[in-house]
C-alpha cells in the first residue's frame, strides 16, 4: 500500500517549495517529489546565478570607471573561473538553508521523477529505475520549465548554449550572437558585453523587451548600443554551421545574412515541462502549448488536483509561482482565496540598465479604453543618480485621466535605470491597491535617494511639481 500525505507536490522548484513549507507551517502532511535538488532551475540554474554574474559585470563596470571618482586603479581584469566558484557558494548556501528548512517543518522529501496517475496516485521513478507510489489526498503539480530551442541551433554546450549552459561556463567566449530580446536574452547580452565579450543581439520581433512599456525598452536599447551592441530587431535566424577551425561558426539569419563567432546564446524563452507529468486516467487537462489547463483558483480539471508555477500559463516568475502557492495551501485550508491579478503583478528586469514595471503600459491602458494622462521624469536629473554615477533611464507613471486634466487612478509605473528592481515597491503597492495620484503625492520621499523620482513623477501627475 502507498504512503498517503494532506498533499503531495510534484517539483521542488520555487512554487513547489513554496507550497511544501507554507503547508507545512499549517499542519499539513505533505510530501515533494524532486529529482534533482530542491530550489528547482531558480536557484540553481536561473535567477540566482543570472544575477551574480550581472553583479560580477556591474563591479567590473564600477572598477573600470573608478577613476571618474579619483579612485586611481588599474584596468581590472577577469577570471570567470572565481566568479562561477563564488557563484556556487551563494547557491550551495541557499540551497543548505532550504534543505534545513524543509526537514525542520518535516516535509518528506522524495528523490525521483512524479507521475500523477488516476485518483491522486503518484508514481515516482527514482534515477536507478526503481517505481514507488505514493497518495495525496490533494496534489500539486508544479514541475517547472526547461530552455525552449530552435530548428538549426541544436544545443551542443560547445557552440549552442542555453541558459543552463551559460550559467556554467569558465571563460566567456570573445564572440557571441544572442538569439532573442526578451527579458533573459537582454540580461545575458548585458553582462557579456560589460566584461568583454563582443555581442550581437537578434530578435524576430519589431523590438526587443516586447512586453514592456516603449519608454522603457527605448532607455535599454540606446544603452546597449552606446556600449558596443549590435541590436538587430524584425529579424529571423535559419541555422549555423561550424567552421573548420574548430573554434567558430556562422550564424545565418535575414535575408542571407551571416556573422561569424565563438558561440550562440539561445534565449527564446521556456517551456513548461510537462512531458509525461500526468498519466491517462488522471483527469487533468493539457493545453496545444503545453500547459496544465487551471482555473483561476489553479484548479486543474482533476478534483483535488492543482497546478502552479511554470507549467501553466501565468507568468513563469518565481514569485509568481510563490503566489500561487499560498492561494492554492489557502485553497486546500478553506481559508479565503483571492485569485491573482496576473496584469498587476511586480516583473524585474535585471540588465544594465535594470527594468522594473507593474500594472499598464502607456498602450495598454489605452486599449482597455482608459484615457490616460502620462508623467516621464529621466534620472539625469536625479542627485542620488549623480552621485553614483548612473543617469541613464527615467520612471514613467499612467494614470486615468480626471476632467481637469490632472491624473486620477494609478494605472501603470514604468521604470528603467539604476536599480529599480529595488525601487518597485511603492509603485506596485500604489497600482495594486489603486490609489490615486493625489494620495501617493502626499508620501514624504527620502532626499537624496533614487525613489524620489517616482514622487516627482507622481506630483507632476497632480498639475504642480517641484523639480519638473
Amino acid at each position: 500500500m502507498s504512503e498517503s500525505f494532506d498533499v503531495v507536490i510534484i517539483g521542488g522548484g520555487p512554487g513547489g517549495y513554496a507550497a511544501a513549507l507554507y503547508g507545512a507551517a499549517a499542519g499539513l502532511n505533505v510530501a515533494m517529489i524532486e529529482r534533482d535538488k530542491v530550489g528547482g532551475t531558480c536557484l540553481h540554474r536561473g535567477c540566482i546565478p543570472a544575477k551574480e554574474l550581472l553583479e560580477t559585470a556591474a563591479v567590473y563596470r564600477t572598477v573600470s570607471e573608478a577613476k571618474e571618482f579619483g579612485v586611481l586603479v588599474d584596468q581590472p581584469g577577469l577570471d570567470f573561473s572565481l566568479t562561477q566558484a563564488r557563484k556556487q557558494r551563494i547557491i550551495d548556501g541557499l540551497f543548505k538553508g532550504l534543505s534545513g528548512l524543509l526537514k525542520q517543518r518535516k516535509v518528506t522529501v522524495i528523490a525521483g521523477t512524479g507521475s500523477l496517475g488516476p485518483d491522486n496516485t503518484v508514481i515516482v521513478e527514482a534515477a536507478d529505475g526503481l517505481l514507488s507510489q505514493v497518495h495525496g489526498e490533494y496534489v500539486i503539480l508544479a514541475a517547472g520549465s526547461v530552455p525552449r530551442t530552435i530548428p538549426g541551433f541544436d544545443r551542443d554546450g560547445k557552440f549552442v548554449l542555453t541558459s543552463d549552459e551559460v550559467l556554467e561556463l569558465q571563460k566567456l567566449p570573445a564572440s557571441v550572437v544572442v538569439i532573442g530580446g526578451g527579458a533573459i536574452g537582454c540580461e545575458f547580452a548585458s553582462m557579456m558585453i560589460d566584461l568583454g565579450t563582443s555581442v550581437t543581439l537578434l530578435e524576430g520581433l519589431p523590438k526587443i523587451l516586447p512586453g514592456c512599456d516603449e519608454d522603457a525598452a527605448t532607455v535599454v536599447l540606446r544603452s546597449f548600443k552606446r556600449r558596443g551592441m549590435t541590436v538587430l530587431t524584425g529579424v529571423a535566424v535559419t541555422g549555423h554551421t561550424p567552421n573548420e577551425d574548430g573554434v567558430t561558426t556562422t550564424v545565418h539569419y535575414g535575408d542571407g545574412q551571416s556573422i561569424v563567432v565563438n558561440a550562440v546564446v539561445v534565449s527564446v524563452g521556456r517551456r513548461p515541462m510537462t512531458d509525461n507529468l500526468v498519466q491517462p486516467g488522471s483527469g487533468v487537462g493539457i493545453s496545444d502549448r503545453g500547459h496544465v489547463e487551471v482555473d483561476e483558483l489553479c484548479r486543474t480539471t482533476a478534483p483535488k488536483v492543482y497546478a502552479i508555477g511554470d507549467v501553466i500559463a501565468t507568468p513563469a516568475l518565481a514569485h509568481i509561482g510563490f503566489a500561487e502557492a499560498i492561494l492554492v495551501i489557502k485553497h486546500i485550508l478553506g481559508e479565503p482565496a483571492m485569485s491573482i491579478d496576473y496584469g498587476k503583478v511586480p516583473w524585474c528586469i535585471y540588465c544594465n540598465p535594470e527594468v522594473a514595471f507593474a500594472g499598464y503600459t502607456e498602450q495598454g491602458a489605452i486599449d482597455a479604453g482608459y484615457e490616460v494622462v502620462v508623467s516621464k521624469h529621466k534620472f539625469a536629473g536625479n542627485g542620488r543618480a549623480m552621485i553614483v554615477g548612473a543617469t541613464d533611464g527615467l520612471v514613467k507613471v499612467i494614470a486615468e485621466r480626471k476632467a481637469d486634466g490632472t491624473g486620477g487612478k494609478i494605472l501603470g509605473v514604468h521604470m528603467a535605470g539604476p536599480w529599480v528592481t529595488e525601487q518597485l515597491g511603492q509603485a506596485y503597492l500604489a497600482v495594486n491597491w489603486e490609489a490615486t495620484v493625489d494620495e501617493v503625492a502626499a508620501f514624504i520621499q527620502p532626499h537624496p535617494s533614487m525613489s524620489e523620482l517616482f514622487g516627482e513623477t507622481v506630483m507632476s501627475l497632480t498639475g504642480r511639481g517641484l523639480h519638473g
